[in-house]
């Protein structure tokens, strides 16, 4: 890692992007031109502390994926991205991957649903489609084309967010390992999983020990920023049609999850309570 040049890049990079550029209100004056670093980590849906050591050259290696979430931020070309990769992980990047793209039919079935977080990932958790609802709890940062895998290891907010970590975490290890069984010669799936066997102790020793699982349903707490401890509901559901697509979706598990996921909900896309 070239930590002084991946410093300077960042910063410039930050610099020249305006928040009208990337769907952010330019809410006061800014003394220095370009997006804060809060608003970055915003946007890769990172956390702040792990965004700022990055252009500190102070998170080892990072992974491929969350590069491309930085990258995407920054609205960097290739040749930028390249450039990214090679001063901070020292080599360059796999060609961009493009997930397949989800049906109409099951986007237009999420954003029906604008109330209940829902949304579809591939077998390599990729996010292909999303609903208002899925925005609102995870923030601006949970974008079609992001991955949700590798952040849920190497980003330190996911543990603060998510308080049964270890299960969670664990389960999408078992998860990938089913995936890649699947789909052994898939290319973006084997760097996904060697990226985080070599930055995750965690994951690394989960892998090793041959955890094999596929997530289905559950219940989990999470710690939202504003909205406070929810205990929410999951169901992970396969997509019949042969492109082992999964739609999970989140559902309350008491009154007050309810209350809280409605008014998260309601305030953050102006949506209209309906009794």
């Amino acid at each position: 890692m070239n930590r002084p040049e991946l410093s300077a890049f960042l910063r410039a990079m930050r610099a020249r992007v305006h928040p009208e550029d990337v769907g952010l209100p330019e809410l006061s004056r800014r003394r220095t031109p370009g997006l804060r670093r809060q608003e970055v980590a915003q946007l890769a849906a990172v956390s702040i502390d792990w965004y700022i050591r990055l252009e500190q050259g102070r998170v080892g290696v990072p992974g491929t994926a969350v590069l491309d979430a930085v990258a995407q931020a920054l609205k960097l070309s290739e040749a930028e991205r390249h450039h990214l990769h090679l001063i901070a992980r020292g080599e360059a990047p796999p060609p961009r991957h493009v997930p397949a793209p989800a049906s109409e039919s099951l986007r237009t079935m999420l954003h029906s649903m604008p109330t209940t977080p829902a949304w579809i990932l591939d077998f390599r958790f990729d996010v292909l489609a999303h609903n208002a609802g899925a925005v609102a709890l995870f923030g601006p940062g949970f974008a079609v084309g992001t991955n949700t895998a590798e952040p849920l290891f190497l980003d330190p907010g996911a543990r603060d967010f998510q308080l049964d970590w270890t299960r969670i975490a664990r389960e999408h290890v078992g998860n990938l390992r089913a995936n890649l069984t699947r789909h052994p010669d898939d290319p973006r799936l084997k760097a996904l999983v060697s990226d985080l066997r070599r930055s995750s102790t965690d994951f690394a020793a989960w892998w090793d020990d041959q955890t094999v699982q596929e997530r289905t349903n559950g219940t989990k707490r999470v710690l939202h920023p504003t909205a406070g401890v929810m205990t929410v509901r999951y169901d992970v559901l396969a997509v019949q049609d042969g492109s082992d697509q999964r739609l999970s979706v989140i559902t309350p598990a008491d009154s007050a999850a309810e209350n809280a996921l409605r008014s998260l909900i309601f305030q953050d896309h102006g949506l209209r309570a309906v009794n």
